[in-house]
């Protein structure tokens, strides 16, 4: 059984693409999934040249993940999961906008106290997001973000690796074949990237 550890902000299209091609693969491989957080807000703090549109866009992130890092504080990382799929159906599928109705909603349906949803405005919580923040991209590398995947090396260190960025979400056997080959590439000594550039919008079917 591999454990696969994936950094999210429950925001992204396409780390939400990416999470639910990871389900799928547990179920035609051997793979466990375990999801934690991240912060395209911590990401692109400071960074010049962002478009008027993304730093809009930005400006309700760190509301999410800040909810998402007091569940896992209080209740363990084995909630993050479900956590994440409440908020990023209503968030990718339903388009709720962010903000106390979503939080209360995706919390009870994950069964997670309510209260939870006023983290949204704690900076407290940042320590903690920023150190798992860390912790997902550090090993990636600075300029890259979400969706960002550790696996078990045959040396005892994680292979950790920006995407797959995908569009739409592989099913059966299609996403067990995509996953063979992203592990292949990812674990060569020396493999940093392979790339071309997107013609198509995330699909979330």
């Amino acid at each position: 059984m591999i454990t696969a550890d994936m950094w999210f902000d429950p925001k992204c299209p396409f780390a939400w693409i990416t999470s639910r091609w990871l389900l799928e693969v547990e179920q035609v491989r051997d793979v466990r999934t375990r999801f934690h957080v991240m912060s395209l807000s911590i990401l692109n703090d400071g960074r010049e040249g962002l478009s008027e549109w993304y730093q809009g866009w930005l400006a309700d992130t760190r509301g999410p993940v800040r909810v998402v890092i007091a569940a896992e504080q209080e209740f363990g990382n084995e909630v993050v999961g479900r956590l994440y799929t409440a908020l990023g159906t209503r968030i990718h599928h339903d388009r709720q906008p962010i903000g106390p109705e979503l939080y209360a909603a995706a919390l009870a349906e994950a069964g997670l106290p309510a209260r939870l949803a006023e983290a949204a405005d704690e900076p407290g919580y940042d320590e903690p997001l920023l150190a798992s923040h860390r912790a997902g991209l550090d090993p990636v590398g600075e300029d890259l973000g979400t969706p960002a995947i550790h696996v078990p090396g045959p040396d005892g260190r994680p292979i950790a690796f920006f995407g797959p960025v995908i569009t739409p979400i592989p099913r059966g056997e299609a996403a067990g074949r995509l996953w063979d080959g992203v592990l292949l590439v990812a674990g060569t000594d020396g493999f940093f990237e392979l790339k071309r550039a997107r013609d198509r919008s995330p699909s979330f079917a």
